[in-house]
């Protein structure tokens, strides 16, 4: 699966965001974006492009690298990284400085199934999930092994939330994930 516009064709495209100061100056690996391609893959029976960015904990920086995403097109765009409570985690922010509407039982949900999972600071977790046009922004935690936790919580939901704001179809993998769409009447 390419990155390159002009290989899109009709695929529907998904915005990977890795915001860390580090990884964006090459200090170490980014892994929690692959973590993120990795588990879509295997959820999704739809194939693909991934739109993948590595940028810097910065407000504004974040903020304008949703707006591109979603002007690209991707109906789903996963931030990883900058939702803790260190003076530079600043996701959440630059989260409501570009989102039009905000849908915290994703957060929710993620926290409690961290919680679960036997991780006890996941309530310093703030991560969240927001919408931008016909965008569903989901915030994810900076750690890969958490990347799955949280998404495997969440991702039952986000095909059909992405089907209510109007962007691309998304058929989940029903041997991996049982993604949730109400029958028709």
């Amino acid at each position: 699966m390419s990155s390159e516009a002009s290989k899109a064709g009709d695929k529907p495209r998904i915005g990977v965001i890795t915001i860390s100061d580090r990884a964006s100056r090459g200090e170490y690996e980014d892994l929690s974006g692959p973590a993120i391609v990795a588990a879509l893959d295997d959820y999704l029976a739809t194939e693909v492009v991934y739109e993948r960015r590595v940028i810097e904990d910065e407000r504004g920086l974040i903020g304008s690298t949703i707006r591109e995403l979603a002007e690209l097109g991707c109906g789903l765009i996963c931030t990883t990284g900058g939702t803790g409570p260190a003076l530079r985690d600043v996701t959440p922010e630059a989260i409501e400085d570009v989102c039009h509407k905000t849908m915290p039982g994703f957060g929710e949900a993620m926290r409690a199934a961290s919680l679960a999972d036997g991780v006890p600071t996941a309530i310093l977790s703030r991560q969240t999930a927001a919408i931008l046009g016909s965008s569903l922004v989901v915030t994810l935690p900076g750690k890969p092994a958490a990347v799955r936790v949280c998404l495997d919580a969440v991702f039952p939901a986000i095909p059909f939330c992405i089907d209510l704001i109007g962007g691309p179809y998304l058929e989940g993998d029903p041997e991996v994930v049982q993604v949730f769409r109400p029958k028709a009447k």
